[in-house]
């Protein structure tokens, strides 16, 4: 096989790519992560959000740049191979690709349980079989879908905005900002918070498919956070004008609990609906992502070689596709990891560390070293500011990693790892 015929096809242009880290970041998250967050930071969630946005700025800014400088499949994994050293892009690489793949079964169970409760691994499995085969069709028509997914979230969240902020019954005094869980129950729920803005990876992830990529990715990856932190910012301040941090932090279902008391209780269904939807879109984005990411792994040896191969028509990693999507399915049908991947945030963190101290490499000049500077400490912080559970399995989850990095060490491909 020639390097023309194992390369990817440039489509996405810088709105399409826009589109794709919007799928990522405007997911579920927005439906679920506000709750846990309030619950950690109490008066401090607006703060939090705050927090979290300027360490997925810096983050953001850091992976812009390596991108534009190395637009190949593959995000951090190639970014810290090239500056840091065979180690550490495998690491993040082991970090990005366990963490997402248990994510995507936990999305993928997400959509089970709005679309059908009773039948959730039922509907999780074909969920993830009919996503796989909208990816092995090409990215074009990945990113086809994922702008109908992104419109109908975005008119959902409008919708949750405009009713309880029209709706009579918020507070601006349910909005007082203070520290009642302490300086300790901000971080955590920054840390929180991180996981659903770290979609705009996803842009990076993609790079080989990007067209003219030193323009587009630098353009894109910036203004998808700065699209999404808009609209966690507005339903951020929507839902907590109707419920107060301590109601919010124990409602199980956020969005659709504002509405209610919002006396729009026929919203509801729709807000539940359009957290199906959004599951969708993350799913959608998180196998994309996972299977870019294999492929690079696999052209190195970190993998087997087979799952490098590229669609001679379609021009995707159909192998670590279909690989990727028959693991998830399985985890989908077999077990609930929703209430068990805590260590993804950790792993996500872990893996922008390595992108900030790839990004610190690329200019001694103290200037362009401060961005990376604040967004490596920013990640370290956060990580370890979360619950101690998280922090433990995560840290079990790259211990693996290391140890199978041991193992196959002599075993590894053309780049000596």
């Amino acid at each position: 096989m020639t390097p023309a015929d194992a390369a990817l096809r440039r489509t996405l242009g810088v709105r399409d790519a826009v589109v794709v880290g919007l799928g990522s970041m405007i997911g579920a998250g927005v439906f679920s992560a506000l709750g846990p967050a309030a619950r950690a930071a109490g008066s401090g969630l607006l703060p939090a959000l705050a927090l979290a946005a300027v360490v997925a700025y810096c983050n953001a800014m850091s992976s812009a740049r390596l991108a534009a400088r190395y637009p190949a499949s593959g995000g951090t994994y190639v970014y810290g191979r090239e500056r840091l050293g065979a180690f550490w892009g495998y690491l993040a690489g082991w970090a990005f690709v366990v963490g997402k793949t248990a994510s995507c079964a936990a999305m993928a169970l997400t959509v089970g349980a709005y679309v059908w409760p009773g039948q959730a691994h039922a509907v999780a499995v074909a969920a993830v079989v009919a996503l796989t085969a909208v990816n092995y069709g090409g990215v074009q028509k990945s990113a086809w879908l994922t702008r109908g997914i992104v419109a109908v979230v975005l008119a959902v969240l409008a919708a949750v905005v405009v009713a309880c902020l029209a709706s009579g019954r918020g507070d601006a005094g349910r909005l007082d900002v203070g520290l009642s869980s302490g300086a300790g129950g901000v971080l955590q729920a920054a840390g929180l918070l991180f996981f659903a803005f770290a979609g705009y990876a996803r842009i990076a992830t993609l790079g080989e498919e990007v067209r003219d990529p030193a323009r587009t990715i630098p353009r894109a990856i910036p203004l998808a956070l700065g699209i999404a932190l808009v609209v966690y910012a507005c339903v951020a301040v929507a839902v907590l004008s109707v419920l107060d941090a301590d109601r919010l932090g124990h409602a199980t279902a956020p969005l659709a609990d504002a509405v209610r008391v919002a006396g729009v209780p026929g919203l509801a269904p729709v807000v539940r609906g359009g957290a199906a939807v959004a599951a969708l879109g993350s799913l959608l984005a998180l196998i994309l992502g996972v299977s870019r990411t294999t492929l690079a792994m696999a052209r190195d040896g970190h993998l087997p070689g087979a799952l490098a191969a590229v669609h001679p028509r379609f021009r995707v990693p159909h192998r670590a596709e279909l690989a990727v999507g028959a693991v998830v399915a399985v985890l989908a049908a077999t077990v609930d990891v929703r209430g068990a991947i805590g260590f993804s945030s950790f792993g996500v963190l872990a893996y922008y560390a390595v992108a900030n101290a790839s990004a610190w490499t690329l200019s001694a000049a103290p200037r362009a070293r401060v961005v990376p500077a604040v967004g490596l400490l920013g990640c370290a912080t956060l990580a370890f500011a979360l619950p101690v559970a998280s922090v433990a399995v995560g840290a079990g989850v790259l211990a693996v990693g290391v140890a199978a990095y041991g193992v196959r060490r002599p075993h590894a491909g053309r780049r000596g790892a």
